[in-house]
């Protein structure tokens, strides 16, 4: 049993009022948030999934409807699906499996914003995502109290103003884009006045998830951005790519982001050759670069999506040798304490 409060939920642009809002919002609301709702979706039957509603208690489903339709019906074994059910096996206690495994919480430099290597500082901008990844490594994190939109930005944007040495600031969350547009320039404004800064990186899940986010109110914001901008997509299945998310996709880059993917290599999801292979080919069709494969963030109540480091080297070794090199993302570890991602 794991010994954590229910996730605290923060509002969100899709908790607005209905009247005029955007698509994306309106499609956020209409997002699946009952396990057994999603399964009869799919045609798959509830009692021998192994779902636990005391699991999607503390850490509650939610999956954008274009999403669900990406998945396989009548496979309980569908590798997106795997990654959004809630199961019994997340209450399992196993060693080693904490609830800040990445260290969030000692790099904290002030309200909602980390800073964990050189010359980088992260924002936890919101704790909301149209998608809850049950792998996820802040599942446990406070983000009542640790968010920086407390006090318009002003605290989070006087710590970075204060540190020379950032240069580059990271957004994220939760989901910097689950914030609506106008939110999102307010935060830039305050950190354009800072003229240390050189980067702007975008860590988000909503362009594969719910690309309706990718609208032309974001794209003019993007592209009116000071910084060169990196902008991080997270997917770690070739399924999740259709022709909605190539859209979105191709919107970014016109833009002028500079698009990467991170994935987490998952038991289940992603643990063949042929699997990852097929996510880094169908990211590069779709004009994102393979960054990171992450090994599995030790966060209490994911173990079961564990893939062993011998596996993860010879699995990253395999696609080494099939694929060019520039389709091939590093395999890393995040290690509290250490300069930076570390290679394995």
């Amino acid at each position: 049993m794991i010994n954590a409060a229910p996730l605290p939920m923060q509002p969100d642009a899709a908790d607005a009022p209905a009247t005029d809002a955007p698509r994306w919002q309106r499609l956020w609301r209409e997002a699946v948030r009952d396990p057994r709702q999603l399964l009869a979706l799919l045609g798959l039957d509830a009692a021998a999934a192994g779902i636990s509603d005391e699991a999607a208690a503390q850490f509650p489903l939610r999956v954008p409807r274009g999403f669900v339709a990406r998945m396989r019906p009548g496979d309980p074994h569908d590798p997106l699906l795997r990654q959004v059910l809630p199961l019994d096996e997340e209450l399992r206690p196993v060693p080693g499996f904490t609830l800040d495994a990445v260290g969030d919480g000692l790099a904290r430099k002030a309200q909602g914003v980390i800073q964990k290597y050189r010359g980088r500082a992260l924002l936890v901008a919101t704790g909301s995502c149209a998608v809850h990844c049950r792998y996820c490594f802040r599942r446990h994190f406070p983000y009542a109290e640790e968010t920086a939109a407390r006090d318009g930005w002003r605290g989070a944007a006087a710590a970075i103003a204060a540190d020379p040495g950032i240069e580059e600031v990271i957004l994220s969350g939760g989901d910097p884009l689950s914030l609506a547009t106008p939110k999102l320039a307010e935060l830039t404004a305050q950190l354009a006045a800072i003229p240390h800064i050189r980067r702007l990186r975008i860590h988000s899940r909503l362009p594969v998830v719910l690309p309706e986010r990718v609208d032309g109110p974001l794209l003019q914001w993007l592209s009116a951005l000071p910084w060169p901008v990196a902008f991080v997509i997270h997917a770690n299945h070739a399924n999740e790519f259709d022709a909605t998310v190539d859209r979105a996709l191709a919107d970014l880059r016109a833009a002028g982001a500079t698009l990467l993917n991170q994935a987490v290599l998952l038991r289940g999801v992603n643990d063949s050759v042929e699997a990852l292979a097929g996510l880094c080919e169908r990211g590069w069709a779709a004009g994102v670069l393979p960054y990171y494969l992450h090994q599995l963030d030790r966060v209490a109540g994911v173990a079961h999506f564990e893939v062993p480091d011998e596996r993860a080297r010879a699995l990253h070794a395999q696609l080494a040798a099939r694929l060019s090199g520039y389709l091939v993302p590093k395999l890393v570890r995040e290690i509290p304490g250490d300069t930076g991602k570390r290679p394995l």
